[in-house]
């Protein structure tokens, strides 16, 4: 029986009303992967990428804690590289995602949104307003990826515009990184079933020196180029950017020599040391 009080003071409910602590933890809903999915888009960026993207777009597993992300040049790209997402990792587990967890972004509820949700049988479930702590798993994960985005371009002291590399492989390393929701497994291993190895992974800003194939050079030319490390390519190779060319290529593990930290004496390319002092140079004009 629902028991009303015989007097409300107005006057104290509309001058005093506040919010009910939230919960600690987030209740859980999720009993296989892709029972629950969360998803968060985070931007834009004062200061577009190398690839000119202003946003970037996650998706976070509840089960498994996976997390995918996607670099983003506008807001309206989101139901595409859903569709995207969606076609991969059903595809990958031959499973369907049961429930999508978003905050009410204008990006999340267009006609064709709802449309496919619809057609795929995923219940879409939007917080509601002014409340992320609703969407926590996803909001949680932006600021984890955003404090290791820091890190690593202040660790490097490289420009904002490397953002959306750092990112990315923030993202690639704390797949592989344990967590505390999960017993001795990581997000990837949870994902895959198969323990990973981690011998591969570099130090996010350093030097590198890439094989130059046969085909590319004359009997006398260098034998390796000079670059920095910016990610992970997901075919398993090393991601490098040329600051001669200022593009990013992809070379292959067996033809990447052993990455610098910047310590020791080692001999650089004069272009490279020019553009890494240069980088020195506008990173303390920002501060």
């Amino acid at each position: 029986m629902i028991q009303h009080p015989k007097k409300i003071c107005e006057g104290c409910v509309i001058s005093k009303h506040h919010r009910k602590k939230f919960l600690k933890e987030a209740l859980h809903k999720a009993r296989q992967p892709l029972g629950v999915v969360y998803s968060n888009v985070c931007g834009p960026f004062s200061v577009e990428s190398l690839g000119r993207n202003k946003y970037f777009l996650i998706f976070v597993d509840e089960y498994t804690r996976m997390v995918w992300l996607y670099l983003l040049k506008e807001k309206k790209e989101v139901f595409f590289k859903f569709v995207q997402y969606c076609n991969a990792v059903e595809r990958y587990l031959e499973k369907q995602i049961k429930i999508l967890g978003t905050d009410g972004g204008d990006e999340f509820n267009p006609k064709q949104f709802a449309e496919f949700c619809a057609q795929k049988g995923i219940k879409h479930e939007m917080t509601p307003p002014y409340t992320p702590q609703h969407n926590s798993l996803a909001e949680r994960r932006n600021r984890t990826l955003l404090n290791m985005t820091r890190c690593m371009l202040r660790g490097k002291n490289l420009p904002h515009y490397f953002w959306g590399e750092a990112v990315s492989t923030a993202t690639y390393v704390s797949n592989r990184c344990p967590t505390k929701k999960l017993q001795d497994y990581t997000p990837k291993e949870a994902w895959i079933g198969i323990k990973r190895m981690v011998h591969h992974l570099r130090v996010f800003g350093s030097l590198a020196y890439g094989h130059v194939p046969k085909e590319r050079r004359k009997k006398l030319d260098d034998r390796s180029e000079s670059f920095i490390f910016v990610g992970y390519h997901p075919t398993g190779t090393y991601k490098l950017y040329n600051p001669i060319t200022n593009k990013v290529v992809i070379i292959g593990m067996y033809s990447l020599m052993n990455l610098l930290s910047g310590s020791g004496k080692q001999k650089i390319n004069p272009a490279l040391r020019a553009f890494l002092k240069m980088l020195l140079r506008e990173t303390k004009g920002k501060n």
